[in-house]
């Protein structure tokens, strides 16, 4: 009888084990972004001093807490916001203008940074005597918030004010692809450092890069982050995933993005407005079929096509507003061979090409020559012969050497 009592008491308890809901905790963070690090262990650098935030939807720490409330509930004084481009909601259109206004949250002031003149950044510092930067960039040498970045750091230097930037993965890793910006041909807000269009490098050791090649005087540091590898992607982090702006909702967005962009420069859409932006290339009566089999005869590594269609509503680049189009998603099947600037070079050149023959495909020259950063790949005659520059790769490796000094992390 005891035995049996025994064994059914195994019983019970094996059953309980069996029938109790599982308690299921998501692992910690692998990587602690400046944000998380600053408030841990730096709160020195901002002892006594009216702080200025430059951040954005995406500037959260470890947990997806707002930078902004996690510095008020630390007991920074924190007097002012800045935004850069998108707005400090990130939700406005590419090359918008944003007008200041108020954060409903912790009613502090909401400075637009975004194609604002240096006077007007510079008088938006007034009261302000550090100036915290904390953006997630792209990875894609394209993205503006490099530039609003510089930007801060130059009217801060005419004001002595530190600037520090609270340090963020790069989404896309560490790899170094494309070509490097020709800087004598183009300086504009998607490209103004000789850098690749891929650069591989993060938003603090960009800002390290800058200060030394555009010679700034501003006193500069960088919290760096704990636990980040340079051929880690965004999630492998273990961090939140906030899109940094309206049409990049999507790591795979991200991915592509270093090459898909240079079609803005041509009358395709990038697949602004639709459901996966960055991830698509279509227009009107594109001849998907035999653009297809084209790049089937020869496929890049790491990615595939298939055929698509989509519409774009309020797309924000005027292309093709409400009109169905034709075209081809990318899919990434293998990120280490996978090089989207390349990638994007062949699917120019096929686009473009006599045994596609898309009469509605036509390079966009100054937009394109303002992407591309240079004049090595712009067709002048036969678009068709669009192709990667041979010195791409000896530019590449000088690149490498040439911003080690600027490196925080492993590579």
């Amino acid at each position: 009888m005891r035995t049996a009592q025994w064994v059914l008491g195994v019983v019970v308890i094996v059953l309980g084990v069996r029938l109790a809901p599982r308690l299921v905790l998501a692992p910690p963070p692998t990587v602690q972004p400046g944000i998380d690090v600053l408030l841990s262990d730096s709160m020195q650098l901002l002892r006594g001093r009216r702080v200025g935030l430059v951040s954005h939807q995406a500037g959260v720490d470890a947990a997806g807490v707002p930078d902004a409330q996690r510095l008020l509930s630390a007991g920074v004084q924190l007097v002012a916001l800045f935004n850069p481009e998108h707005g400090y909601s990130g939700t406005a259109d590419p090359g918008a203008l944003v007008a200041s206004s108020r954060d409903s949250a912790t009613g502090l002031p909401i400075y637009s940074l975004y194609r604002r003149t240096s006077a007007s950044t510079d008088s938006m510092l007034a009261g302000v005597d550090l100036v915290l930067v904390d953006l997630q960039d792209a990875g894609a040498r394209y993205y503006t918030y490099l530039w609003t970045t510089v930007e801060v750091m130059r009217s801060a230097a005419r004001r002595g004010i530190p600037v520090v930037v609270l340090d963020r993965p790069n989404p896309v890793g560490g790899a170094v692809q494309g070509n490097v910006l020709d800087t004598l041909v183009s300086r504009t807000a998607v490209g103004f450092l000789a850098i690749p269009m891929r650069h591989g490098m993060t938003l603090g050791e960009l800002a390290l890069l800058a200060r030394h090649d555009l010679h700034l005087s501003v006193d500069l540091s960088v919290v760096p982050m704990r636990g980040w590898r340079r051929a880690m992607y965004f999630d492998e982090t273990g961090l939140p995933f906030v899109p940094p702006s309206p049409n990049l909702r999507t790591l795979e967005a991200l991915v592509h993005y270093p090459g898909l962009c240079l079609f803005e420069g041509t009358t395709l859409s990038v697949g602004r407005g639709s459901d996966h932006p960055f991830e698509q290339i279509g227009g009107v009566e594109l001849d998907t079929a035999r653009l297809l089999a084209e790049l089937r005869r020869s496929p890049p590594p790491g990615v595939r096509f298939v055929g698509t269609t989509f519409t774009p509503h309020a797309a924000g680049d005027g292309k093709y507003n409400d009109t169905t189009l034709t075209g081809i998603r990318l899919e990434v099947t293998d990120r280490s061979s996978y090089d989207p600037t390349l990638t994007a070079v062949r699917l120019l050149g096929t686009v473009a090409g006599d045994r596609v023959h898309f009469p509605g495909f036509h390079f966009l020259p100054e937009p394109f020559r303002r992407l591309f950063g240079g004049d090595t790949l712009l067709p002048r005659q036969d678009a068709s012969r669009a192709k990667a520059d041979p010195g791409w790769l000896a530019q590449l490796a000088e690149f490498r050497e040439r911003r080690r000094p600027f490196l925080i992390y492993q590579e």
